[in-house]
């Protein structure tokens, strides 16, 4: 199914304007979200606020926004006060600057958004999007929405424009507010995890590669519930022993890396070239199972 615009904008530098539409880059939908219920019946529960002073709840009409500026004390803000702190949405986004890719540090990066040329802006569109691919740059300027004011960094990617929401410098922390000891790194060690890292390098990040094994194993229990199954719960796996001498750990590391592909070889070599034959369930892991403890959940 073709993607939805979810709104338009015109990206504007110097006496250019680029009418662009607005698609969300990401999906929220695909998250698995629970609902509370009463655990007696089994409905739904609804929020309500409750008044900490007088312990009552408060209908929505008597709710009032207010700002904490001391301890227990506020100032409090009508609707009318609020709506004229926003700031009007310009549908325009004002490029400031081109700066390196490279230079936006990804940990400033926000909501993303892709965008495509609106009526008439195919030709600017194609052109700034080749401009700053070749350039290895990006725009970056300001873009006020919903009553806000946002960074935004518009990036060239696969022929298009994807625009990123950025955060302010106040919104990110500094690592140097963590606490990193300084520790000597031998070279023979450092020589060994560059080996480990060129033996499991990549060329290109492929997503696709990696798969959401938590929301599987979710579906599917959720599936057997619906179908009115029993689940059961695996023991927790116990955490391995700690590995103290770095130098073993690495040196494991790259025999266990080299060794893989020539096992996956092989075994694919044999059952290439092994007749066909009946398999018997092994005895031996029949009396494992039964002896494993498990949990069962109780269908209600």
């Amino acid at each position: 199914m073709a993607a939805r615009s979810i709104g338009s904008l015109t990206i504007a530098f110097g006496l250019v304007s680029i009418p662009v539409k607005l698609f969300s880059a990401t999906d929220a939908s695909k998250a698995i979200s629970f609902n509370m219920l009463h655990k007696a019946c089994g409905s739904r529960l609804k929020q309500q606020y409750l008044c900490l002073k007088e312990e009552i709840p408060v209908a929505r009409e008597d709710i009032v926004k207010g700002y904490e500026f001391a301890k227990d004390q506020y100032v409090i803000f009508t609707p009318d006060e609020l709506k004229a702190l926003e700031e009007a949405g310009t549908h325009t986004a004002d490029i400031t600057e081109f700066v390196p890719v490279e230079s936006v540090d990804p940990v400033y990066y926000d909501k993303a958004y892709y965008l495509a040329p609106d009526k008439g802006g195919a030709k600017p569109y194609a052109l700034l999007a080749k401009a700053l691919a070749e350039s290895d740059r990006c725009a970056v300027g300001r873009w006020a929405a919903r009553g806000k004011q946002y960074i935004v960094m518009i990036r060239p990617v696969d022929g298009g424009l994807v625009m990123q929401q950025l955060l302010y410098a106040d919104e990110v922390r500094s690592i140097r507010e963590i606490e990193i000891p300084p520790t000597e790194v031998k070279d023979a060690e450092l020589k060994l995890a560059q080996q480990l890292i060129d033996q499991q390098a990549s060329d290109t990040f492929d997503p696709s590669a990696y798969k959401d094994d938590v929301r599987t194993r979710i579906e599917a229990a959720i599936q057997k519930k619906v179908e009115g199954q029993q689940i059961t719960l695996a023991e927790e796996p116990q955490a391995g022993a700690q590995v103290i001498d770095l130098m073993e750990a690495l040196r494991a590391s790259l025999s266990k890396q080299a060794s893989a592909p020539s096992k996956a070889r092989a075994a694919k070599a044999d059952d290439a070239t092994a007749p066909a034959v009946e398999r018997k369930p092994a005895k031996r892991a029949a009396r494992v199972a039964e002896a494993t403890p498990v949990r069962k959940i109780a269908k209600r």
